[in-house]
């Protein structure tokens, strides 16, 4: 191949000399395109076995829109725990929680949140969810890599579990660290969605859900299959707010496949790493029965909406009532579709609860709350009645 010799013209004078010096390693510092990563070099809907450092380091650089971790909390339990009745909790006890010190705990905890911020697309963002035991050093680890911290939510279980000794305050909550790439990292947030799910209110950093239980709890021989078990509900408002249909989500501690369901039932991919031979086995089995929703029920609102003490959206997303559910009013004459994110679509009309019923009575107003009926156990009642079935099943 011939060499191409191009003669540059020599600078007119010394201070123009100077001037070419001092901007030359400005122009070579400049960002380059991050070239983009075909989905086919993805194992989409994938859980890749073993250690999550490894098996993040099997994945492209700048590959996945969103990391949602669970890591280990290092809860350094010590003996078990009982009851006042004298029956066990089932608390957390396994290997994968266990560490020797603080520094192999943060040795860790860089390690894998280095490969995490390298498959992270520039515009992505990462969750991490942790107790007091661990959220602290989590934190701080992600600031020095380079993680810009956009909120701290605070979970605050609506039926956590006491504290039975009585020694100390009962742990009702658990922190999530929401943060994206950098400082001027154009991350996802879809904030009108948020405050439609919330009934037209500004999303609060403090959200109030009830723990993994009932049925969504998954069991084996009558016992927790994972202890630290995520309910579903926490993961949907997650995904709703800063991911869009389509996108890639990891969760580098997979467990039982929380992530893996919701994202497959909101129309996003999913990628997850799990070493636990029998939470991976869980995880597939629980995600094959995941059902997505229509593409109708997962449109989500693009402009503002409204909110009362307990939001519709609250509803959804704890699957009380689900998307795609059919609501009615006057004698069945009228009726909406309730869609991921706790709006409701007739016809050409979008909005709220109430919105969508004022609309179609040609009001000024409604109480969606009661205008609004769906079936439950075989009967037609006011949303209302499920509202107050929610509030009953979290009262402390």
């Amino acid at each position: 191949m011939a060499t191409v010799l191009v003669k540059e013209r020599a600078p007119k004078s010394p201070a123009r000399a100077l001037a070419r010096t001092i901007t030359a390693p400005r122009a070579r510092s400049r960002k380059l395109p991050v070239p983009q990563v075909a989905r086919e070099d993805l194992p989409l809907s994938t859980i890749i076995p073993g250690d999550c450092v490894e098996a993040m380091r099997q994945l492209p650089s700048a590959s996945v829109d969103m990391v949602f971790a669970d890591p280990p909390y290092n809860l350094q339990l010590g003996g078990d725990l009982s009851r006042p009745d004298g029956s066990h909790v089932d608390a957390v006890t396994d290997d994968w929680d266990k560490f020797d010190s603080f520094a192999t705990y943060d040795k860790f905890t860089r390690e894998w949140l280095t490969e995490a911020r390298r498959v992270l697309k520039p515009n992505g963002s990462i969750w991490v969810i942790g107790s007091y035991h661990n959220i602290f050093r989590v934190g701080a680890i992600m600031q020095d890599l380079g993680f810009w911290i956009l909120n701290d939510i605070v979970w605050r279980k609506a039926n956590p579990m006491p504290n039975f000794k009585g020694t100390r305050f009962t742990n009702a909550h658990e922190t999530l660290i929401w943060a994206s790439m950098g400082e001027k990292s154009r991350y996802t947030f879809n904030y009108r969605t948020m405050k439609t799910l919330n009934d037209e209110l500004q999303m609060r950093s403090d959200w109030v859900l009830p723990i993994c239980s009932g049925g969504e709890r998954l069991k084996k021989g009558g016992s927790k299959v994972h202890p630290t078990q995520k309910p579903e509900s926490l993961l949907y408002r997650v995904m709703l707010a800063t991911t869009n249909k389509g996108d890639v989500v990891l969760d580098p501690f997979f467990g039982t496949g929380t992530t893996g369901a919701v994202a497959k039932r909101l129309g996003r991919e999913w990628i997850g790493c799990e070493r636990e031979t029998g939470y991976r086995e869980a995880a597939l089995e629980r995600i094959e029965l995941a059902l997505p929703l229509d593409e109708a029920a997962l449109t989500t609102m693009q402009s503002p909406k409204a909110a009362p003490k307990v939001a519709f959206g609250t509803l959804v997303e704890t699957g009380w009532i689900k998307p795609g559910a059919k609501l009615s009013a006057k004698k069945g004459t009228l009726n909406a579709l309730v869609r991921a994110d706790g709006s409701l679509s007739s016809g050409e009309l979008v909005g709220s609860i109430h919105s969508v019923g004022a609309k179609l009575q040609g009001a000024p107003s409604c109480n969606g709350w009661t205008f609004w009926n769906i079936e439950h156990e075989g009967q037609m009642k006011p949303i209302d009645a499920i509202r107050q079935l929610y509030l009953l099943s979290t009262e402390p």
